[in-house]
């Protein structure tokens, strides 16, 4: 009897805690709409998920967070988990009608990557790279800002930067030179930069890291890393396409956080949540995350908290 009473406390005890999943209760397939950010590590974390799962199978597609968004809105594509570059995509476009809540996950940066071909590699710094982007000869891409984070998150930062090195037009200026190498998400860049189409790009930091791409670290008041500078990033702003058509929103700068939900549409609810818990424990996808230059932010504050699975809570906190 004492034997049976301390394996109930034994298997009480593991189901209790929430990062851990029995294998066989997961199976069938988890498709996963994501950031191209993210393509690298979730590639990662999704093989060290099956290996850890092997009846499960998962289906990824990469695009531009805002886009990956409007799938599920706009087209009723299904998908289990919705990864974004930007929680406040998930916050805007799909709380509360296709999703209830939304947890923080990963901080990233923005860069200005290029090549040893790139026109200007030897000369540019934190200091002049600005002034050399602006160059007749020098070819920039960035990102399509109704697309993709990273391309509004690239205006914001032409913004900051034009009050931080006082140049007054700056952002006007290089926003409107090279506008035929915007592309739908910031990993479409990549092979136009590999090719020397373009000599420059603006891209996050775990893009460059990842694909082993030169860059150029930016001022902190520009870059959008630190939580501690919030309030300087919100006096950039961009105007972006709304969740209706012809409708817009005023998107503010601030720190650049990474969220990620499952959409009400699941077809695999248990294996999505079991798949989230595994993307936020630290000692697992956090620390996929992290070696792909995605430092981890939970437990970060959610307005969305009480919609949050038990499971999941310990990642986030109340606002």
């Amino acid at each position: 009897m004492k034997v049976h009473a301390l394996l109930v406390v034994a298997l009480a005890a593991v189901f209790m805690q929430p990062h851990l999943v029995v294998g066989a209760e997961i199976a069938g397939d988890i498709t996963i709409f994501h950031a191209g950010s993210l393509a690298v590590p979730f590639q990662e974390i999704a093989e060290a998920f099956m290996e850890t799962h092997p009846r499960i199978r998962i289906y990824r597609e990469a695009a531009g967070s805002r886009v990956s968004a409007r799938k599920i809105s706009d087209l009723g594509r299904r998908c289990d988990v919705m990864a974004s570059a930007d929680y406040v995509v998930i916050d805007t476009l799909l709380i509360p009608d296709h999703a209830s809540w939304n947890i923080k996950f990963a901080a990233n940066e923005m860069v200005i990557a290029y090549t040893d071909a790139s026109r200007y590699a030897a000369e540019i710094t934190p200091d002049n790279w600005h002034a050399i982007l602006l160059r007749s000869d020098v070819a920039y891409g960035r990102s399509d800002p109704n697309a993709d984070p990273c391309g509004y998150r690239a205006v914001l930062t032409t913004i900051l930067a034009e009050a931080f090195y006082d140049v007054p037009g700056f952002s006007e200026r290089i926003l409107a030179k090279d506008r035929r190498f915007m592309r739908p998400k910031e990993t479409d860049l990549l092979a136009l930069l590999e090719t020397g189409t373009i000599d420059y790009v603006f891209i996050y930091r775990s893009v460059a890291l990842q694909h082993g791409l030169r860059y150029i670290t930016l001022p902190d008041e520009i870059n959008m890393k630190r939580e501690d500078l919030a309030e300087h990033y919100a006096r950039a702003s961009v105007e972006i396409s709304g969740a209706a058509p012809g409708e817009t929103i005023t998107h503010i700068g601030e720190p650049m956080v990474y969220g990620v939900t499952i959409p009400h549409n699941a077809p695999n609810p248990d294996a999505a949540l079991a798949f989230v818990a595994f993307l936020l424990h630290p000692e697992q996808g956090g620390a996929i995350l992290e070696r792909n230059g995605q430092p981890g932010v939970a437990p970060a504050a959610s307005a969305t908290y009480d919609y949050i699975p038990d499971m999941l809570k310990q990642y986030a906190m109340r606002p």
